[in-house]
């Protein structure tokens, strides 16, 4: 017989303004921890150093995971110039170094290459899988990789501030898989100084943004207790990207067996993604065909 897994039934979105210095899946444990919570996951790993908005699906809500990790998201982050590292960040060993300083206008000539649609390397130190095994670890061993470049959708980058000659601080819009590392690591080159991440935050993750976030000590002050609740937002906020189509209880009751289900909806083209929602709370997401949902994911109601 399966062990029953300990923990309450409970749903929902936590964003957390993750501290550098500890890994994206110990901040997961510690929250689920918190909340006492049968399950949890997390949409977008963030480096152990890098800070910023980590938002962390508990339950149902873990359905709704896909759809943040594809959504756009932006960084603020400061590239040290004049040095390349091993690691493409801070915590690496310096591997290559030059006394050029790019001006501000080299600076901001050079981003045009780094928009729109691009081709982009991996740090060697990240978890992209080489023959079945994380690079990273591959990596630790000091084997060097060819690893193959991967495209990306880069909205927005540019320059916001340039506290000294040797750092520039940049914001970045982009789509899923983008490594920051590698964006410093290539407009260090291509400014023929080299360069490598110092500080990297999230800013916004899809719906989720820096301002709704709450610190672990926060999370922690109230743990395992009602007082935790306050910081748990609707799974629903996580299938803000998707449009709405409102059923009714008897469409409601067949999707929740996996049926298609009728919903009323405007707009919609046939095989659509989309929620179907009954007063305000998410029933199941699937494609809309001939008036009817047809559900992918069904979501069960949390018992707090």
């Amino acid at each position: 017989m399966a062990r029953r897994k300990k923990g309450r039934d409970i749903s929902g979105w936590v964003v957390i303004d993750k501290p550098a210095g500890i890994t994206s899946t110990n901040v997961v444990g510690k929250v689920r921890w918190a909340f006492d919570a049968k399950k949890a996951g997390h949409a977008g790993t963030l480096d152990p150093d890098a800070t910023g908005v980590l938002a962390i699906a508990l339950g149902e809500a873990t359905k709704t995971v896909p759809f943040v990790t594809d959504a756009m998201k932006a960084y603020l982050f400061t590239v040290r110039l004049g040095q390349a590292t091993n690691t493409d960040d801070a915590e690496g060993e310096v591997i290559a170094e030059s006394d050029a300083r790019p001006t501000d206008a080299e600076i901001e000539a050079a981003l045009p290459a780094f928009t729109g649609d691009i081709m982009q390397v991996p740090p060697q130190f990240s978890a992209v899988k080489i023959d079945g095994e994380r690079a990273y670890k591959r990596a630790r061993d000091g084997e060097e990789m060819e690893i193959a470049a991967r495209p990306l959708f880069v909205e927005e980058l540019k320059l916001v501030a340039r506290p000294d000659p040797d750092h520039v601080t940049l914001e970045m819009t982009c789509g899923k898989g983008g490594y920051v590392r590698s964006i410093a690591r290539d407009l260090g080159e291509a400014l023929g100084c080299h360069g490598h991440v110092r500080e990297l935050r999230r800013i916004w993750s899809g719906p989720f943004d820096i301002e709704d976030a709450v610190t672990l000590d926060e999370i922690e002050a109230v743990a395992k207790t009602d007082g935790v609740l306050d910081f748990l937002g609707p799974l629903e906020i996580g299938l803000a990207d998707l449009p709405e189509v409102p059923t009714t209880e008897a469409g409601a009751a067949r999707m929740r067996n996996g049926n298609p289900g009728i919903v009323i909806a405007t707009g919609l083209e046939y095989g659509d993604e989309c929620w179907a929602s009954l007063n305000g709370e998410a029933v199941a997401v699937g494609r809309f065909k001939a008036g009817e949902l047809h559900p992918a994911r069904v979501f069960v109601k949390a018992i707090l």
